[in-house]
């Protein structure tokens, strides 16, 4: 074995490098996912989306420039438990509801909201609006009838007008129960309550989403800069992108217990020799 080491030494340290740089290049989307990929904060590819070119299986990307991002295809529910809604007859009805989603879009999810988490975070508040305006117009006997569906079908659409900015299509709303509350009193309290963490939670999702939109905006302005110094100092460029490989290899924070073996006259140390 040592005999081995030492005849083929550079061999195998290639073919280590080569077989790592596969690892770390390859990712497999699922038939139950779509995926983002994102480099320097831009997106510039999707994979299995509805009415995509694209469908799963194995892909490869640029390690440390490439970021995938997995979303959510299949159906995903937003709930909403225990509401008092006021109707037209001024009876407080305490309510629950879902309603189910999907991501249609990725690209704009992933700028606008981040994750479903955050749709789901953003839609909720739209939902609970919405749910309230619309049985506002209607009684609670209303409610009980075949104008219960019609009443609905209003919701889902204005829900779905809301979520097509985060990247979501709303399928349907379903109200599961519909009780007069047994506190009123303690109710009120509640959904005083359930509003201020509701509206917390609105200006969160707002807050995130400017936030994400300002990193790209600074990820495209750092991609611009590091295109125009690639252009007027190459050599600089290739310096600064051996040491983050560099620094990447041989941080602290790896696997104390992996080793590197690597040739003084090896290629990938020529910027330690100060040499081209």
């Amino acid at each position: 074995m040592q005999r081995i080491w030492e005849d083929h030494r550079l061999s195998i340290i290639v073919a280590a490098i080569v077989l790592l740089g596969l690892l770390m290049s390859v990712y497999v989307v699922s038939e139950e996912q779509q995926a983002v990929v994102i480099r320097t904060g831009e997106p510039i590819g999707t994979v299995n989306t509805p009415d995509g070119k694209t469908n799963a299986g194995i892909y490869l990307r640029m390690p440390f420039v490439d970021r995938v991002v997995r979303v959510e295809k299949r159906l995903l529910d937003l709930e909403m438990s225990d509401e008092e809604v006021l109707s037209n007859d001024q009876q407080r009805l305490l309510v629950n509801a879902y309603a189910r989603f999907r991501i249609i879009d990725p690209v704009r999810m992933v700028e606008r909201a981040g994750s479903t988490d955050g749709v789901r975070n953003a839609l909720e508040p739209i939902l609970n609006s919405v749910l309230r305006q619309e049985l506002g117009r209607r009684t609670f006997q209303a409610m009980l009838t075949a104008e219960r569906g019609s009443a609905l079908e209003n919701v889902r659409i204005n829900l779905d007008r809301q979520a097509r900015q985060y990247g979501a299509e709303v399928v349907g709303v379903q109200i599961t129960r519909t009780d007069l509350p047994d506190a009123p009193l303690q109710s009120a309290f509640t959904r005083m309550e359930s509003d201020r963490q509701r509206e917390a939670r609105t200006i969160r999702a707002q807050g995130n989403r400017d936030a994400r939109i300002i990193r790209a905006n600074a990820d495209a302005e750092s991609a611009r800069i590091y295109a125009e110094a690639f252009g007027k100092d190459a050599d600089f460029y290739d310096f600064y992108r051996a040491m983050q490989s560099y620094d990447a290899t041989f941080a602290s924070e790896n696997d104390a217990a992996s080793s590197i073996i690597l040739s003084p006259d090896n290629e990938y140390l020529q910027q330690f020799r100060g040499r081209r």
